[in-house]
């Protein structure tokens, strides 16, 4: 594992170790030795189509609004990553795989991993949406229910990646035919081949009677599902 936890909010990665490492623009607290960094891009996703006009430039300019500015680490030396005093989590990616996380919730990874941006429709393998720019587009209601982005971060290959969360992190396994339902703000990240589906728990006939978890993100498939102990957003 290439990203060592120094305490709950802070963790070091030695890149000597590691290699070249991406995080979050702002996230570095300090290093050690011979290191630089410089600006890196937009993950490829979802861009502007030919022939799709003001609808794809929106969805173009909404996902270059979920992704975060990312800084690229390189050289011979031991950085040490950590923002806003939030928890951190580390998930060991070294048997490959695929992570699903909120560009706002990842705080770093190493560039074993690919990464994409993809829309959430897309990404989840459930629900009516679709994938693909009009699946993406209406996820919109959905984010604004949930407070969850449009767009998801995807990462594959081989590596590690460092999670950020409110009040820590819990790993739910997800297997067999029962789902795991958890709060759409509360969701930080899935690993393996989870699926998530948006349900609302809310009939005509309780409008304006819930509780507040009107709606739930039922996870099923076979993997991890990783969840803060908040429902506060990053």
């Amino acid at each position: 594992m290439s990203f060592t936890k120094i305490n709950g909010k802070v963790v070091r990665v030695d890149l000597r170790q590691s290699g070249p490492v991406v995080a979050r623009r702002g996230a570095m607290l300090f290093y050690t030795g011979n290191v630089r960094f410089s600006p890196h891009g937009v993950p490829g996703g979802m861009g502007s189509a030919p022939g799709l006009g003001g609808l794809a430039g929106m969805a173009g300019r909404m996902l270059q609004g979920e992704h975060e500015a990312t800084m690229l680490a390189q050289g011979d030396g031991v950085v040490h990553y950590g923002f806003r005093g939030l928890e951190t989590h580390i998930v060991d990616m070294s048997a490959g795989g695929e992570l699903r996380v909120e560009a706002s919730r990842l705080l770093g990874h190493t560039t074993g991993l690919q990464s994409t941006v993809v829309s959430v429709a897309a990404a989840s393998g459930g629900g009516g949406g679709g994938g693909g720019l009009l699946g993406a587009l209406r996820g919109a209601a959905t984010g604004a229910m949930t407070g969850t982005g449009m767009f998801t971060t995807q990462l594959t290959g081989q590596g590690s990646a460092a999670l950020l969360a409110h009040g820590g992190v819990f790993e739910l396994q997800v297997a067999g035919p029962t789902p795991v339902v958890v709060d759409p703000q509360a969701f930080v990240a899935s690993y393996g081949p989870v699926r998530t589906e948006l349900k609302s728990s809310m009939s005509w006939r309780n409008v304006g009677r819930t509780g507040g978890e009107a709606m739930q993100l039922e996870c099923s498939g076979q993997g991890i599902v990783y969840v803060q102990a908040s429902e506060e957003k990053l």
